[in-house]
């Protein structure tokens, strides 16, 4: 049995719908280890100069990497790459949650998606099984709406679902990839991507874990380690408590916080949209990455007239800044609302 990773990869042609299994030696995840380190190996050997990004000969890959699946913080993301149809160059994000584990769970390590099909599909993987199905159905749908319809579809409430909304159909060139309704691979417009390969979306149960590390023991006692310690460290707990928005107060009061287009650093509704605020007004829960004791990820409710969904979970840092300083608006509600707006429709923020 391997250890730390699985050395199979997924190859997916989308023109001719052919799914096939690559073994992948040792070498390869030695030198690349994975996440962004195995999409640029990838792509950078098999993709042409001059590709078009949106054009049939672009390739996406989502990769885990070795040390998917160990019980530490921080490790657990999946990286997303293709060439970006924002830039013309290399494009890579990464998203947190659940997704990257259950797709190494599942046997998989890579997913390579080439080609472009004739009608909308979407990937379903389990347990070492791949297959593509339709979508026709779920073209058009929000992203929550798409997942839900998936789950239901396949019998599997508890498979994960990585998708776009409208914006990734409609070839947005700043649309992103929504993990479950609240995560994003968000830069460089992978989401146009998948759009541009009528692939709705990719859909992930692993029940099993096929591979080992090399010192389990080891590894057991460093994730004890930070479970037990992380507390002792200021801004860890304030991650914790405030998540990203416990940026938006001292990066106002320092003057570098993105304040109406860029014309001042200093926000005065700061206060009105800090995290501090958000946890006392609008939030209802906290929710964390796997393996993952800081929980930073906010779950919101806002009150009306902009009430949102749960679902969608709630805004970051970059998004209070975005909607927030950036623009000159100072209510919680409106930006919680913007956010879910952009997560259902599948737009980068």
């Amino acid at each position: 049995m391997p250890t730390g990773f699985n050395g199979r990869w997924l190859r997916v042609n989308l023109s001719t719908e052919e799914v096939r299994v690559e073994t992948v030696p040792e070498e390869v995840y030695r030198a690349y280890l994975g996440g962004r380190g195995i999409c640029a190996y990838i792509l950078f050997r098999e993709l042409r100069p001059g590709v078009d990004p949106l054009g049939s000969e672009n390739k996406l890959v989502f990769a885990t990497s070795v040390v998917t699946g160990a019980p530490v913080p921080g490790v657990n993301r999946v990286s997303v790459a293709a060439k970006s149809p924002l830039t013309g160059t290399y494009g890579e994000a990464e998203a947190g949650g659940f997704f990257a584990v259950e797709m190494k769970f599942s046997g998989f390590d890579v997913i390579v998606f080439e080609g472009a099909a004739r009608r909308p599909v979407y990937l379903w993987v389990k347990d070492g099984r791949a297959e593509l199905r339709d979508a026709s159905h779920l073209w058009g749908l929000t992203t929550k709406e798409t997942a839900e319809a998936i789950r239901r579809e396949l019998g599997e409430p508890l498979a994960r679902v990585a998708c776009i909304g409208s914006a990734g159909e409609r070839l947005v060139r700043f649309a992103n990839v929504i993990f479950d309704n609240r995560y994003a691979a968000g830069r460089g417009g992978l989401g146009a991507v998948m759009g541009s390969k009528k692939l709705k979306a990719v859909a992930i149960r692993g029940m099993r874990r096929p591979f080992e590390f090399h010192d389990p023991r080891r590894l057991a006692e460093i994730a004890r380690w930070y479970a037990e310690s992380w507390r002792r460290y200021p801004g860890a707990v304030s991650r914790s408590t405030y998540g990203t928005p416990e940026l938006v107060t001292p990066l106002s009061r320092d003057g570098t916080l993105p304040t109406l287009n860029f014309r001042g650093g200093s926000f005065e509704g700061a206060d009105a949209i800090s995290g501090e605020t958000l946890n006392r007004t609008i939030l209802v829960s906290r929710e964390g990455c796997f393996a993952c004791p800081l929980r930073c990820k906010a779950v919101v409710k806002a009150r009306p007239p902009y009430e949102t969904d749960p679902a969608y979970g709630g805004p970051e840092y970059e998004t209070i800044a975005s909607f927030g300083s950036l623009c000159g608006v100072g209510d919680l509600n409106a930006i919680a609302y913007a956010n879910q707006v952009c997560n259902a429709y599948g737009v980068d923020t």
